[in-house]
């Protein structure tokens, strides 16, 4: 085919992904990075100066970090485990793992909700053990927007680390034994290293992910608890502010950005 037909067939593909995609991003960092007309970081300097804002970035951080290493510690195991199976056994577990991304994220979080309320499930085991004498306070902390998050992303964790051990040779463990090597040995020489992609992408999912989620951190940590996303949304809805809503976005992209940098850096 002609080059100069390709282009012009790719011409409105190009058109609608400069329209409605680059134009706005375009947009929303010309907003970041101007102070009064004038291009610089003072707005990025404005919104570090809030004490709030400082806190709520570091929590947001905190939370989508360790919900991104323990998704990665627990999924581990588990695919390793499914890749075992045999079909149809295989298929009907990855059925069950992707049935919870069809299930809306408001009714999934309501679940928590009724298991983690002053008479939900989780004091009334507590108290049925003697470990509390009256219902503690599980909702509006950040363990509960750490477990929400957790159930809701884990699934995009473990379907990439399934597809990457499915394209594992199935010779190079055989091999790996027959030199010396122990599972441990085996394992972070071997498999780790040749899966190191799935677990990139599945560590950026789940990292964007709770970075990003708005419903489950809005209904299980409340105003109490606040994440990048529930700022994002205040600062819009509720105090009209533009500029910061537009800082806020920029940090979120950059902040997804270089850790899928770092991920890669460190499977290096």
């Amino acid at each position: 085919m002609n080059r100069r037909v390709a282009w012009w067939l790719l011409a409105p593909a190009l058109a609608f992904i400069a329209l409605f995609f680059v134009a706005p991003v375009l947009a929303l960092l010309a907003g970041a990075f101007q102070v009064d007309g004038v291009p610089g970081l003072g707005q990025f300097a404005r919104f570090f100066e809030e004490p709030l804002h400082r806190d709520v970035y570091w929590r947001t951080l905190r939370i989508a970090g360790l919900a991104t290493l323990v998704s990665a510690l627990v999924c581990y195991p588990a695919a390793l485990a499914m890749v075992r199976v045999q079909p149809p056994w295989r298929g009907l577990l990855t059925g069950l793992v992707i049935l919870p991304l069809m299930v809306s994220p408001i009714a999934r979080t309501y679940a928590w909700i009724v298991l983690l309320g002053n008479n939900g499930m989780v004091n009334g085991v507590l108290q049925a053990l003697g470990l509390t004498p009256e219902p503690i306070r599980l909702l509006f902390t950040e363990g509960a927007v750490f477990v929400g998050l957790l159930q809701l992303m884990m699934p995009l964790m473990l379907i990439s680390l399934v597809s990457a051990l499915e394209n594992l040779p199935p010779d190079v463990l055989a091999a790996a034994r027959t030199l010396g090597a122990n599972r441990w040995q085996s394992f972070t020489r071997v498999v780790l290293p040749l899966t190191q992609e799935g677990l990139i992408i599945g560590g950026t999912l789940v990292f964007t992910g709770c970075v990003t989620a708005y419903i489950t951190p809005a209904m299980l940590g409340g105003p109490q608890v606040l994440m990048l996303e529930t700022l994002l949304y205040q600062k819009v809805n509720v105090m009209s502010d533009p500029v910061a809503a537009s800082v806020i976005a920029v940090l979120l992209l950059a902040t997804t950005i270089a850790v899928n940098q770092l991920l890669r850096r460190v499977a290096r």
